[in-house]
Order: structure tokens, then C-alpha cells, then sequence
């Protein structure tokens, strides 16, 4: 009965980055400095090979991004 708010927002994992199979918007903004507009106009493309779609939910793969962007002249 006693627990408070922001206990339950807490995540139970603190996952870096640079560990984690997928991550969200916010997270691949961070990791490669690409803003969210961008990074949205390329994970919208159907042949998008690092995206992950979880109904609404967009997942970046990480390990596929950071292949595409060493083979990507520009984006």
C-alpha cells in the first residue's frame, strides 16, 4: 500500500547501450547523434534493414545500424 509513483516508472534494468539488441528512438538519437526526423524518414522505408516494428512500437536494431552506417557515405 505504501509504494510510491516513481518506484514504479524505475526501470528494472539499467541496460548500456551499447549492449542492448534493439533500441528506442531516444536511445538511437543519443548513440548516433541522427535526429529523430531523419531517423524517422529512414525507418520508415519498407527495405529498412534496422528496423524493428512492434505494432506502433519502432525498434532500432543496434548491431545492423552501426553495419549500415560503416558501409553509408551519407545519410
Amino acid at each position: 500500500m505504501g509504494v510510491k509513483a516513481a518506484t514504479l516508472k524505475e526501470p528494472k534494468y539499467d541496460v548500456p547501450v551499447w549492449h542492448k539488441l534493439t533500441m528506442n528512438m531516444d536511445e538511437t538519437m543519443a548513440y548516433t547523434g541522427i535526429g529523430r526526423n531523419k531517423l524517422s524518414e529512414m525507418t520508415n522505408k519498407e527495405d529498412c534493414p534496422f528496423v524493428l516494428w512492434l505494432g506502433n512500437k519502432r525498434l532500432i536494431k543496434r548491431e545492423i545500424l552501426d553495419e549500415y552506417i560503416e558501409k553509408t557515405y551519407s545519410v
